[in-house]
């Protein structure tokens, strides 16, 4: 299997865990905090990060790494969790997987910016126009559904998409799990401060939806997930793997159907299968 296919492959089982990530949120902060969720799912993942560290016995990172490190920290373990926590307490986690959409286009511009890609004119075609989809139905109604819950939802893509690029980066010299795993690390003391901060005064109350959310956020969102995503960015390029980041909408709008009951328009599913059409011509044009 050639490097590209095995990119190509690794990015999707990235994208299919992550698809879990935003109704797995939805159901967490309906009983947790947003900013207790997003402190202690990175405290849970920095735990088993550290352990997996040890266990194959990774050398640490050069003092060069440590400043993109907390990049990737501030844009996938902080910045994406709580904006999108705090995005879901205004908005459906249906209405928000639409914008992840506009991912793509995000983590191809950083890649450009931080990454030194040059896709092809004909590639940012086919990556606008599956944005530009993705935003027509976000601003269909004149953002009256919640324009706080959208704010906070296009700043959560914005730093994701850094995170992301310049993971891809970084995992092309330290490897993909190693680098989300030290990022992680990098952002326990805080996180696991933030979970304390934030602990609510009985977690008894809690529902068993809110447990396995926060379970899937911590474990698969904030660790597995990114072992198979960074590999793929790192292998297949951060813009063109990054394209299928449009099959996300599709795989978790079935999820919040599925799981949370929540309603899923025919608008949506049109709106997502056009993107997820784009995705063939970005591929063909990525490099």
């Amino acid at each position: 299997m050639d490097k590209t296919t095995s990119g190509w492959i690794n990015g999707f089982a990235g994208v299919a865990i992550f698809a879990g990530s935003l109704p797995a949120t939805r159901a967490a902060v309906a009983d947790f905090h947003p900013l207790f969720l997003t402190g202690i799912r990175a405290s849970i993942a920095g735990l088993l990060a550290i352990l997996l560290l040890a266990a194959f016995r990774e050398k640490r990172p050069l003092r060069s790494d440590l400043a993109p490190l907390a990049v990737v920290a501030l844009g996938v373990v902080v910045g994406f969790p709580l904006l999108t926590a705090l995005a879901l307490e205004h908005v459906t986690a249906a209405h928000s997987i639409v914008f992840i959409g506009l991912l793509p286009l995000s983590t191809a511009i950083f890649g450009v910016l931080r990454g030194g890609e040059r896709p092809k004119p004909t590639f940012w075609l086919f990556s606008c126009l599956g944005s530009a989809l993705v935003a027509s139905f976000a601003l269909k109604d004149g953002l009256s559904a919640s324009p706080l819950g959208d704010m906070l939802m296009l700043a959560a893509i914005t730093v994701c998409g850094l995170g992301y690029a310049e993971g891809a980066r970084l995992s092309r010299r330290l490897g993909g799990w190693q680098v989300i795993c030290w990022a992680l690390v990098l952002s326990l003391p805080l996180m696991a401060l933030l979970a304390l901060a934030r602990l609510p005064s009985s977690l008894e109350t809690a529902r068993p939806a809110a447990w396995f959310g926060l379970a899937y956020v911590s474990v698969f969102s904030m660790l597995v997930g990114f072992v198979f995503w960074y590999r793929g960015l790192a292998l297949g390029g951060i813009a063109g793997v990054g394209q299928l980041q449009l099959l996300q909408p599709f795989l978790g709008l079935a999820l919040a159907a599925t799981l949370l009951g929540e309603t899923v328009s025919p608008a949506m599913i049109a709106v997502t299968l056009a993107v997820i059409l784009c995705v063939a011509g970005a591929k063909r044009f990525a490099r």
